[in-house]
């Protein structure tokens, strides 16, 4: 199990505080690694925090609106006085729904900075920085490889950010550096709630997800990406695994 063992070191989690960021951030933390929340509102990192310590993990929190690029350089240049990162998830995002023939101007740049710029110019200033290499894994989505009937801009943004990955894996390779991506399918979490609330809804997902037919877990994403993040997956650089119960093959 050494090979998944990440003890020593530091890990900066977006989106850290929720959700699958969240699960993420207590995953790296079980495996050995000390893990920063990027949180926008500190406060809503004080449960998570104390959760994660509970279960004998380290982490601690940094303010992170991923949208505000100065503040987040500041931000992560103040929490590398004492030590570089060596992994990075970029896990914040989100979409607007709307019919492709009703996106407006605004709703696309506010997909395109959440999703993509943001991951991109992180990205950059965290590898600047890590010395001795290290891992990065970009939160994506099933979306990035299917189209999503509604959802029109946060499939462009998700597949771009699959493009990115490898763009970054082969740029960076010589500095040591991995980067991957996950794209996982519809997840329980307070952000999936509301839509498969809805009978429906929740039963046509299900039958999409074609090979397992059910909704995923947390857990499930957050595994991966701490294979993604071991020397267990130190000849892996530049793919995308798909964690979406078969959607993407039907």
């Amino acid at each position: 199990m050494e090979y998944f063992d990440l003890a020593g070191r530091r890990a900066v989690v977006t989106g850290g505080n929720r959700g699958l960021g969240l699960a993420i951030a207590h995953a790296l933390a079980a495996a050995g690694a000390h893990v920063v929340l990027g949180v926008r509102d500190p406060e809503s990192a004080e449960l998570p925090l104390r959760a994660i310590r509970a279960e004998g993990g380290s982490a601690s929190t940094i303010t992170l609106d991923v949208t505000q690029l100065d503040e987040v350089r500041a931000s992560i240049d103040a929490a590398s006085d004492d030590g570089a990162f060596d992994i990075l998830v970029n896990n914040a995002g989100g979409g607007i729904n709307a019919p492709a023939i009703d996106v407006t101007e605004a709703d696309f740049d506010a997909v395109w900075s959440l999703n993509v710029r943001s991951a991109l110019f992180l990205s950059q200033h965290v590898a600047r920085s890590m010395p001795s290499g290290g891992a990065i894994v970009n939160i994506a989505s099933q979306a990035g490889i299917v189209a999503l009937p509604g959802e029109s801009s946060y499939c462009i943004a998700k597949a771009a950010m699959l493009h990115m990955t490898r763009c970054h894996a082969v740029e960076w390779g010589e500095r040591g550096i991995r980067v991957n991506a996950v794209a996982p399918t519809f997840i329980e979490t307070d952000g999936t709630a509301e839509a498969l609330s809805d009978p429906a809804f929740r039963t046509d997902v299900i039958d999409r997800i074609a090979a397992l037919h059910r909704i995923g877990k947390p857990s499930e994403v957050a595994g991966a990406v701490v294979f993604l993040c071991s020397p267990a997956a130190s000849l892996i650089t530049g793919q995308t695994l798909a964690i979406d119960g078969g959607w993407t093959i039907r």
